[in-house]
C-alpha cells in the first residue's frame, strides 16, 4: 500500500537570481571581483559615475524582459588583464548578439560555440596566411588577451538578437577613456583597426601606430582584410619598438568546461 499523500499543491522550483552586474557599485568591488585590473579602474576612475548609471540601465533592461549579452561577468573582460601589459590594442563593434556566444573579448566566441562566426573565421584565414600558424576550431582568444593583446569592443553590451542596440547607451565614453588610457601609457602598443568604425578612432591614439584595413565581416574581407597581414606587421612595430612579439598560436583544442 502506498502510504504517499499526493501534495495539495506543487511548488516550483526558486529560479536563480540573475548575476549582479559587476561595476553596479563603483570599480572598486569590481577589482575585488576580479573583473578588472588594478590599473585599468584607475585609468577608468573619471568615468566611474558612467559606468554606475550603465549598470542601472542594463538593471531596468533585464527586468523588462531584454536579455543582456554577454553575461555580466564577462561584459568587463578586456579589462581584466595590466594595462601596463597592454601590447596591441584589437577594435571591435559590439558583442555578438546570438546567445551563448561572447565571451567579452572583441571578436572572439565562447569555447562551445559552433560553427564560428565569420568575422572571426576570416580572421583566422587571414591568421594561417600571414603567418602559416594552423587554425582552432574554437573560438576563444584568451590565449592572446593573456599576452597583452586588447581585444576591445567599442560598445561592450547588446541586446539578444538586436546587432547595435546598446550603442550611445553611454559605453563609448568608457572606452574613449580607455583609448586615450592607452595612447598617454604610450608603446610598445600597436594598434589594429578593421573597418571604418575602429579607423574612426585612429586621432585619439595620438602617436600610437596603426594597422588599418578593412574589416574581416564577409561583406568587406576581399576588399583589403584579406591580404593586409595584421599580426606579422604588429609584432615588427613591436619590435621595432623595443617590444616583445606576440605568439600568435592558439591552442588547437578548445578547454573543456
Amino acid at each position: 500500500m502506498d502510504t504517499h499523500e499526493t501534495p495539495l499543491f506543487e511548488f516550483a522550483a526558486p529560479q536563480a537570481q540573475p548575476a549582479p552586474f559587476p561595476f553596479a557599485t563603483g570599480l572598486n568591488d569590481a577589482v575585488a571581483g576580479g573583473f578588472i585590473a588594478p590599473d585599468w579602474a584607475l585609468a577608468l576612475e573619471p568615468v566611474q559615475g558612467v559606468l554606475v548609471d550603465l549598470a542601472r540601465d542594463l538593471e531596468a533592461r533585464r527586468a523588462a524582459g531584454e536579455h543582456i549579452l554577454p553575461e555580466p561577468g564577462n561584459i568587463l573582460r578586456a579589462f581584466s588583464r595590466p594595462l601596463a601589459e597592454a601590447r596591441v590594442l584589437v577594435m571591435g563593434q559590439d558583442p555578438y548578439p546570438t546567445p551563448g556566444h561572447s565571451m567579452g573579448l572583441s571578436f572572439a566566441a565562447l569555447p562551445q560555440v559552433q560553427p564560428l562566426p565569420r568575422s572571426l573565421k576570416n580572421i583566422y584565414t587571414e591568421l594561417h596566411q600571414d603567418t602559416g600558424l594552423p587554425v582552432p576550431g574554437h573560438g576563444d582568444l584568451s590565449a592572446w588577451a593573456n599576452q597583452g593583446v586588447v581585444l576591445l569592443n567599442r560598445v561592450l553590451t547588446v541586446a539578444a538578437g538586436d546587432a547595435g542596440s546598446h550603442r550611445k547607451l553611454g559605453w563609448e565614453a568608457i572606452t574613449d577613456a580607455a583609448i586615450a588610457a592607452l595612447a598617454a601609457r604610450g608603446g610598445p602598443l600597436v594598434a589594429i583597426l578593421w573597418g571604418k568604425d575602429a579607423q574612426a578612432l585612429a586621432p585619439a591614439l595620438d602617436s600610437i601606430p596603426i594597422i588599418a584595413s578593412a574589416h574581416p565581416s564577409p561583406l568587406s574581407a576581399r576588399r583589403g582584410f584579406f591580404g593586409s597581414k595584421p599580426f606579422t606587421r604588429a609584432n615588427e612595430l613591436l619590435v621595432a619598438q623595443g617590444g616583445n612579439p606576440i605568439d600568435w598560436a592558439l591552442p588547437l583544442a578548445r578547454r573543456r568546461g
